[in-house]
């Protein structure tokens, strides 16, 4: 037992730990490969290809450019709120060290004077002591208030930034439909954003403030102990900043990684609210179960694999940038006063040699610490790299979408047998020609983003006034066709000509009930400014609720500045009849109605698309009832297999449908 005592000495110790840090650290990474030996020879190609077009997240000169960028949006003028804020927290630090060399100057007369037994002095010290600490506090908060009102107007400028790109004209649809470079916008919209935010300020001050306490301390200690001292830290700041930034370098990468996760926990969570009672009506509840807990699994195995990487390389950043320094500051300190020939001290009493010695030992020390503050801020970096990325990653396909790009796996064109020559398809191809009054399509395919072909060449016009029934079985690009009109999916060849998108309306099968009061169900997307300006009075929305025989919900809810769940509280039925009434608001030149009547009455419907023929509504409808087929005059019938007829309804016509 005394022979293991004297094993388990300091150096060896030491010894141990580094060698159990090292083996957690080859522990880990042969983990993580083991972990990715097991997937198979498909999925792992696919990882690959994925990780080839990951934003790489390391502190780097790539790094610099892109939080440049990003800090442009955040500080957008040399004269602005956030550059007050800035200064603010720069003169505070100034402020709070001087703060600091002042109180350790102080404190050490204070212990003087209390081993000199000097009763004088000691109250003379300690009253200018107590005298100080408010306007010390003062200094300590308006810092703390200076961070966190920086943290939220930096927020507020990238987050205002980011949503006007993301919320421009089509984009927040583009980027979940059309783009699949963003799994969940919102996760980074969010909570990526605060912590990006967040890093950022803390970083400013955890970096600022100990550059600032080493050029003071340096300054101080150079007249105290000599220039070799100061240096010799500097230099030991040098080197083990690079070392421990070589062995941060998978913290970016793993921050990335850790974000995604949670954005696919939360959206699974999301799902489930949302979709609770169709998935209820399934009693699908075990099977989200397992969905929800695999989700989980894999965010709480990253995150155990991401807290051991963080124990072993926090265990080698305390001894490098706290125990370590501490060493070379002893080392330092003690040079003139270790050293019985150095002329400083050759006359000093034992007094004089104490406060000296305290004086600049702890000046030493403050800035030793400052050193390791530096050393450890790296980490933080390098976890900020990591957010850079993501942020700069949603920036840039907010930029190419809105400026028409978008990347997405396209299919293969051809097929077994299939001898035709593929299509070229490059989305945005295709010409739009805004005209009133007329739809006209001019050999435009039908083509989803992914690049499946519909229909190869769609060639038909309709002018206002004519009614067009779309019909064809589930699949064959009745939808799709609405998008190309709205102007959701890229052209991919051919001319399409329509009107701006303000006189054309979409009307689904499962209308859209927006937040606000019932007055705004019948408006949206207007507000009443809107409405005010366009000169039409609550008691014409009022008619307008009566033509869909929706007049006594006006009286059952409260009237127009009643505010619900109106996704809860209207029917089916009484949510497509609203969704009616706001087109009748609205006024458009041409309407899709898409299975928009289906919990409609017969009566209530037929009223419905007699009153939109009189108003001047021309309607594109999607319906399988037969009933409709006299409120058109055209049918444009596709048949899923690529084919299409457009033709005029007459009484030879066949009417299909139920």
């Amino acid at each position: 037992m005394a022979a293991y005592s004297k094993f388990l000495t300091a150096r060896h110790s030491a010894i141990a730990g580094a060698a159990a840090a090292c083996a957690l650290l080859c522990l880990l990474s042969k983990r993580r490969a083991a972990q990715h030996g097991k997937r198979s020879g498909k999925a792992l190609q696919n990882n690959e290809q994925k990780e080839g077009k990951k934003e790489r997240a390391m502190v780097d000169r790539v790094f610099i450019a892109r939080i440049c960028r990003i800090l442009k949006i955040m500080v957008p003028r040399t004269l602005c709120k956030e550059t007050g804020y800035l200064l603010l927290i720069a003169v505070m630090l100034v402020v709070r060290t001087y703060c600091d060399i002042w109180m350790i100057q102080n404190g050490t007369v204070i212990e003087s004077a209390i081993i000199g037994r000097s009763r004088k002095d000691f109250k003379k010290y300690l009253f200018n002591f107590i005298a100080a600490m408010p306007a010390i506090s003062l200094v300590n908060n308006f810092l703390k208030y200076g961070l966190n009102e920086l943290k939220l107007c930096f927020r507020v400028r990238l987050t205002r930034y980011l949503y006007e790109e993301y919320l421009k004209t089509y984009t927040y649809y583009k980027m979940g439909n059309l783009d699949n470079r963003i799994a969940n916008p919102d996760q980074l919209l969010t909570q990526d954003v605060e912590k990006f935010c967040n890093s950022v300020v803390d970083l400013y001050s955890n970096l600022s403030k100990p550059f600032l306490d080493i050029v003071l301390y340096i300054f101080k200690l150079t007249s105290a102990i000599g220039a070799q001292g100061p240096a010799s830290m500097m230099a030991y700041l040098i080197i083990s900043g690079f070392f421990l930034t070589r062995l941060r370098r998978p913290i970016g990468k793993m921050t990335i990684i850790e974000q995604k996760y949670e954005g696919e926990y939360r959206y699974v969570n999301s799902r489930l609210i949302t979709n609770s009672e169709e998935i209820a009506f399934y009693n699908g509840n075990l099977r989200e179960k397992q969905t929800i807990h695999k989700t989980f699994r894999k965010l709480v195995e990253h995150l155990h694999n991401f807290i051991l990487f963080r124990f072993s390389m926090g265990f080698i950043d305390t001894i490098i940038a706290k125990y370590l320094a501490t060493v070379v500051g002893y080392l330092v300190v003690s040079r003139p006063f270790l050293n019985l020939s150095d002329p400083r001290h050759q006359n000093s009493t034992h007094a004089e040699l104490l406060e000296d010695y305290y004086q600049s030992g702890r000046m030493l020390l403050r800035m030793s610490q400052a050193l390791g503050r530096i050393v450890l801020a790296g980490r933080e970096m390098t976890r900020l790299a990591g957010f850079t990325a993501r942020i700069t990653e949603l920036m840039q396909v907010l930029k190419d979408l809105n400026s028409g790009k978008y990347q997405r796996t396209m299919i293969s064109q051809e097929k077994d047998g299939d001898k035709k020559q593929p299509l070229s398809l490059i989305p945005g191809s295709g010409e739009i020609i805004n005209s009133d009054n007329l739809i006209k399509f001019d050999h435009v395919p039908l083509v989803t983003p992914n690049g499946d072909v519909l229909i190869e060449d769609l060639n038909f016009e309709v002018r206002s006034g004519a009614n067009v029934l779309i019909c064809g079985p589930n699949g064959c690009g009745k939808s799709s066709l609405f998008r190309v009109l709205g102007e959701l999916w890229p052209l991919f060849g051919g001319r399409l000509t329509k009107p701006v998108r303000g006189k054309l309306f979409y009307v689904p099968q499962r209308p859209y009930m927006t937040l606000g009061t019932l007055r705004d169900q019948v408006i949206y997307p207007d507000t009443l400014e809107d409405q005010k300006k366009k000169g039409i009075s609550d008691q014409v929305l009022k008619e307008y609720l009566d033509n869909v025989q929706l007049g006594p919900i006006l009286e059952r809810e409260g009237g127009w500045d009643s505010v619900q769940d109106w996704m809860d509280v209207l029917s089916g039925g009484e949510k497509q009849r609203m969704a009616m009434a706001r087109l009748f608001y609205h006024k458009p030149q041409f309407a899709i109605l898409d299975e928009c009547t289906s919990a409609v009455s017969v009566d209530v419907e037929g009223y419905i698309y007699s009153h939109c023929r009189k108003v001047g509504i021309t309607l594109f409808t999607v319906s399988h009832r037969k009933s409709l087929w006299k409120h058109h005059d055209f049918y444009l019938h596709m048949d899923g297999r690529g084919n299409y007829e457009f033709k005029k309804i007459t009484e030879d016509t066949v009417e299909f449908g139920s």
